[in-house]
């Protein structure tokens, strides 16, 4: 375990200058990893699956590019790892559930085809929640092993924030990006929906993939590589910007949102973002919250309901498929994930249509705001990440195991891009701030999030 305060993130882009000189080598960085996994994984558990002997032939590879002055691209050599939601033609894609043990479909997921073709050196495949539910898999927080490192994407943050790769890929429908990069002190990309190729991981209307990075200047080229190669889903322009990291851009006006969980938020949490909003404010940016102007209220009003929206939405589009695999395996398939699939049951076409309109409804409204402000500025979690010790016999199951996605459910909801900032500290543990923007604004968010990481102090 690495103290939060003492943590420097493991970093990529500066290496590639030692290897363009020879005084460093992809494959002497993957050795670097593979040595930091060693000791570091076995309380961590991050990863379901290690391909050492491909990743090696693979950063062999890169530095023959690297010598010859070749590189496919700024990501040439970086070793990366996969959600184990996503296929990758070298590991087996399990899902975090038993009924899909040994599955191994060997062919690549859309997005890790994009990284293979920029150079990048595939290592592993991460924890996730079972079938990007709620239901968790062993993965520990790196900065504390007592505490959840956040899911569905459980493995890629928690992978990134133990320095063991510089960059992994993660998903969300809900708060799966979002929440375990702020509970890792990670920086990770949401983007709009649609803006990177799911691949064949199209079955709902809300997920979506992005990277966990140690630094913003890896987390945009691995999007952009991405985007570039493979482009968005079907029908979507997908995600577009410049080649490198965008520069700084300061905001002048920030919309501060509430949203449903800011009841939930401890008095810790809450001194420490005002810190960040003071900071803002001290450097010229002006902050306009609900009381201020009414089409906030209008939008807070609009999300306010978020979480059942989501949930609502994601379990009736889940429903058959989970079906079949309870049908197909009822052993295989968690008791918490069988209460989520009753519940999905229990719906009705209308209650779906409601759900659609109601998200339909806060789009709507978020993009009249978009003459208002430059963005909306909200936490990223509520606090740091919960303590998890796992379910106790003959109780309840925690509803939230892996953490509550209340402040991430209005950006899956609105289609809307999302940078999350490392920007805080509670009680030692690591709490991010995201910056939320309109659809198709990622390359704009993140270069706000970039003036926010080299103007503001972090709150410790």
């Amino acid at each position: 375990m690495t103290a939060y305060q003492d943590y420097k993130p493991l970093t990529f882009h500066d290496a590639t200058p030692r290897f363009a000189d020879g005084s460093d080598t992809p494959r002497a960085y993957l050795e670097r990893c593979l040595e930091t996994i060693a000791a570091r994984e076995p309380v961590v558990k991050a990863f379901t699956a290690i391909n050492e002997a491909g990743a090696r032939a693979a950063a062999d590879a890169s530095a023959a590019r690297w010598t010859a002055g070749k590189p496919l691209s700024l990501i040439d050599g970086m070793p990366v790892a996969i959600k184990d939601l996503l296929e990758t033609r070298d590991m087996p894609t399990q899902m975090g559930c038993a009924a899909f043990k040994g599955n191994f479909p060997r062919r690549d997921n859309a997005a890790v085809w994009a990284l293979r073709q920029a150079g990048a050196v595939i290592l592993a495949k991460t924890v996730t929640a079972e079938l990007g539910g709620s239901h968790p898999g062993p993965t520990t927080n790196p900065f504390d092993p007592d505490r959840t490192p956040g899911g569905s994407s459980s493995g890629s943050a928690a992978a990134v924030g133990a320095r063991m790769v510089p960059a992994a890929i993660g998903t969300q429908v809900g708060g799966s990006i979002i929440r375990p990069a702020a509970y890792c002190g990670n920086f990770a990309l949401k983007p709009t929906q649609g803006g990177l190729n799911r691949g064949e991981r199209q079955a709902t209307s809300m997920s979506t993939h992005g990277p966990h990075a140690g630094c913003l200047e890896d987390m945009w080229q691995v999007a952009i590589e991405i985007a570039n190669r493979a482009g968005g889903d079907r029908g979507s322009v997908g995600l577009i910007g410049p080649s490198t990291l965008p520069a700084a851009v300061k905001p002048n006006r920030l919309i501060v949102l509430e949203t449903e969980g800011w009841s939930i938020i401890d008095d810790a949490t809450k001194t420490d973002f005002d810190a960040v909003l003071r900071q803002l404010r001290e450097a010229g940016v002006s902050l306009i919250r609900r009381a201020d102007h009414p089409l906030v209220e209008a939008l807070e009003q609009a999300i306010a309901n978020g979480r059942a929206v989501c949930g609502g939405v994601t379990s009736w589009e889940n429903r058959w498929y989970q079906r079949g695999i309870v049908d197909n395996d009822p052993a295989g398939v968690s008791e918490r994930a069988k209460a989520t699939l009753a519940k999905a049951e229990a719906m009705t076409p209308d209650d779906y249509r409601m759900a659609l309109l109601a998200r339909e409804t806060a789009q709507h409204t978020h993009a009249t705001l978009a003459p208002l402000a430059d963005a909306a500025i909200t936490l990223a979690c509520p606090g740091p990440a919960p303590l998890w010790s796992g379910d106790v016999p003959g109780q309840p199951l925690a509803p939230r195991p892996t953490g509550d996605f209340v402040f991430n459910a209005p950006s899956s909801m609105l289609f809307a891009p999302v940078v999350t900032v490392p920007l805080m500290s509670v009680g030692g543990m690591p709490v991010g701030v995201q910056l939320m923007g309109q659809q198709h604004e990622d390359a704009r968010m993140t270069g706000l999030a970039r003036w926010m990481n080299e103007t503001l102090k972090p709150v410790v």
